[in-house]
């Protein structure tokens, strides 16, 4: 009789190069605090683990270690998208690219972390249709500009 695997996932781990710099960082940047620290391992809220790199390539067998990738990205958004903007354009950060609204119309901005890794921050959903609504456009008038279904719209709107 075999037992049941059941995998969770758990977070996301990012290679830093200084741990110290980046715990600043996401909580300057981004609110996120300290859950755990443990020196070369530190788990952020929202389950972002940092390692240092040192530590990384013990693991890995010291194999190398390549940054600057722009394969994936940390995604957050941001209720408060513009007071946000104004708090990134204060700081010294490398931004991927400026302030851009998608087709759908969610507004949305990505920059870099001290180490290269992209973080986006975008409105949510629920705000970008808010936004149609205020601005005259009925729900139906919404989802067809958004390209989601009415219900979809409805659903927001109810949270």
């Amino acid at each position: 009789m075999s037992k049941d695997i059941s995998i969770k996932y758990s977070g996301v781990l990012l290679v830093v190069k200084d741990i110290n710099k980046s715990k600043e960082f996401y909580k300057d940047v981004l609110n996120l605090d300290v859950v755990d620290d443990f020196g070369e391992n530190v788990l952020l809220t929202d389950n972002i683990y940092l390692q240092e790199l040192y530590k990384w390539k013990e693991l890995i067998n010291n194999e190398e270690v390549t940054f600057d990738g722009n394969n994936q990205e940390l995604y957050f958004e941001e209720y408060n998208f513009d007071e946000f903007i104004k708090k990134i354009e204060s700081r010294n950060i490398n931004l991927v690219h400026g302030v851009i609204e998608h087709s759908w119309g969610q507004r949305v901005i990505r920059f870099y972390d001290l180490d290269k890794h992209i973080i986006e921050v975008a409105e949510p959903m629920e705000i970008v249709i808010k936004r149609f609504i205020d601005n005259g456009l009925t729900i139906e008038e919404t989802a067809k500009r958004m390209d989601v279904p009415i219900e979809y719209v409805n659903s927001k709107l109810k949270s």
